[in-house]
């Protein structure tokens, strides 16, 4: 940040990271890039209704609360973004216009129009830039004391999408490495209960992406994404039952990978 840059949180806001268990035994290591949903209040409400923040466009909802229950059960370490999507997309390289989007889905966001490169470059340093600088610097630290790490990346999905239903229960994303989506497919497939999306409904991209290439693949660690149904981790039964089974089936995974 700049002297010209203006700044973004005050100094009674929260950061915007969230560190639970940083010396968590287990070698899964969870993030979370969409779980919060608040706004910065020099930014109001980006001229978004609060019924529209409180969709999939403004977080992941159920998905920090199902990464929380994991951490616990797992002794895992678990990074999350608590700042709305909307004011800049964690998951998202700043350059592209996703990144901070003018539409979410068919929801304009008049607050995101028009911004000036200091207002633009607030967002990126205030919110984008901490959280993936301590990322970064968690994992360092676990390959600088030689510790084995399983990258988890904790999102959920929307059920309908601009009007057209997803029959998935959860999709496991991954790019160039299905190491671990491999296994967990298979797991999650034998529960016999599930409609379990390989790379559905996204996929992991260059573009479309951040915390997989750049956590995962650049540092070749073994790594998967979770997208789970939001009408199923959106009350805490849910979001208990979702965690209970993939504290049961990642290791189980691992197992299947011989790791």
């Amino acid at each position: 940040m700049t002297a010209d840059t203006p700044r973004l949180l005050a100094a009674d806001e929260p950061a915007p990271v969230r560190v639970t268990r940083p010396g968590g035994t287990s070698a899964f290591f969870l993030t979370c890039d969409h779980g919060g949903r608040r706004f910065p209040r020099a930014l109001g409400d980006l001229g978004v209704s609060e019924a529209e923040q409180a969709r999939h466009i403004g977080w992941d909802i159920g998905a920090a609360a199902v990464a929380q229950m994991m951490s616990a059960a797992l002794d895992a370490t678990l990074i999350e973004q608590i700042y709305s999507r909307l004011v800049i997309d964690c998951n998202r390289t700043p350059s592209v216009p996703s990144s901070i989007p003018e539409i979410s889905e068919t929801t304009e966001i008049p607050g995101n129009r028009a911004l000036s490169p200091a207002a633009r470059q607030a967002r990126i340093d205030e919110i984008f830039a901490p959280y993936h600088d301590r990322t970064r610097a968690l994992l360092d630290a676990r390959a600088a004391a030689g510790r084995p790490t399983v990258l988890i990346a904790v999102h959920s999905f929307t059920p309908v999408y601009k009007g057209v239903a997803r029959p998935w229960d959860i999709g496991i994303l991954y790019n160039r490495d299905d190491r671990v989506a491999r296994p967990l497919i298979a797991v999650l497939g034998a529960e016999g209960d599930l409609t379990v999306g390989d790379n559905e409904p996204y996929h992991v991209g260059d573009q479309t992406d951040y915390g997989i290439p750049v956590h995962g693949e650049r540092r070749g660690l073994l790594h998967v994404e979770l997208e789970i149904r939001q009408d199923q981790i959106a009350d805490p039964a849910g979001q208990q039952a979702w965690a209970d089974r993939l504290v049961r089936l990642l290791p189980a995974a691992m197992a299947r990978l011989g790791g």
